[in-house]
């Protein structure tokens, strides 16, 4: 997206990111990373709460900015919890559940909410179909 400024020095990033949005409706989440680049963190999260991000994606951003921007890091950890739960993702592991729930709950600890957010995990976790991967992870501690 950088490059795309150069181009464009009359526009903001913000009118950038628009204008590349919606040369692909419907994969919004695909634009997330573009986003944080250039710091349009709470733009960031709303692409990617709109159509699948990868799950992967979102817990890198969590875990590299839970002590810079604790609150985008928490939000992009719940939604990359939230993706896995609905069963995105590449070659899903264990391992990547979590090193999500970690980054997550690191983020929030940092951000002052981690019990709120714990819950918030249990919510997203009871809505996984029986069975499901985060849940068989998390049970245990999430008291599930």
């Amino acid at each position: 997206m950088k490059a795309v400024a150069k181009e464009y020095p009359h526009k903001s990033s913000g009118e950038i990111l628009v204008d590349l949005v919606k040369t692909t409706p419907g994969e919004e989440g695909k634009w997330f990373a573009a986003a944080k680049e250039v710091g349009l963190y709470d733009e960031a999260l709303a692409l990617a709460s709109r159509t699948p991000c990868d799950p992967k994606t979102l817990t890198r951003a969590a875990r590299d900015f839970s002590d810079r921007h604790p609150r985008f890091a928490v939000g992009a950890g719940l939604l990359a919890l939230h993706w896995l739960v609905q069963g995105y993702g590449y070659e899903i592991t264990g391992a990547d559940v979590w090193a999500a729930y970690a980054s997550t709950m690191k983020a929030a600890e940092k951000n002052g909410n981690a019990s709120e957010v714990r819950e918030t995990v249990k919510g997203l976790v009871a809505g996984e179909a029986p069975g499901g991967l985060v849940a068989r992870i998390l049970a245990g501690e999430l008291g599930l």
